[in-house]
């Protein structure tokens, strides 16, 4: 069974930092891509980051680009988003997403296996 557990969400002032871990059980992690999305009150769920367990290939949403980076540690299985210079925009609860490839990383409707998500909250 795929369990995908994040954790390290919380209340950040603007400015600050948060490290979001994605821990993964249940599946042959190098055959999958995994993602970060985020969903706000009101909101469609949007695509975060995601990476490729096998190859360490990216992907970063424009609205994230410079601030944030993903990452992985396959010995771990284990995904991580550093999260720098926080907005109040990036307030949402953050879900992390598995499935094997091919999947386009900004279509949630691509992933079949989700955590349970974890709260950021931003303050300005």
């Amino acid at each position: 069974e795929v369990q995908l557990v994040e954790s390290g969400g919380g209340l950040v002032q603007a400015g600050g930092s948060l490290r979001l871990s994605c821990a993964a059980s249940g599946f042959t992690f190098d055959d999958y891509t995994i993602g970060w999305f985020r969903q706000a009150p009101g909101k469609e769920r949007e695509g975060v980051s995601c990476i490729s367990s096998s190859d360490g290939s990216t992907y970063l949403a424009d609205s994230v680009k410079g601030r944030f980076t993903i990452s992985s540690d396959n010995a771990k299985n284990t995904v991580y988003l550093q999260m720098n210079t926080l907005k109040p925009e990036d307030t949402a609860v953050y879900y992390c997403a598995a499935e094997v490839p091919p999947l386009m990383c900004d279509y949630a409707e691509d992933f079949g296996s989700w955590g349970q998500g974890t709260q950021v909250t931003v303050s300005s």
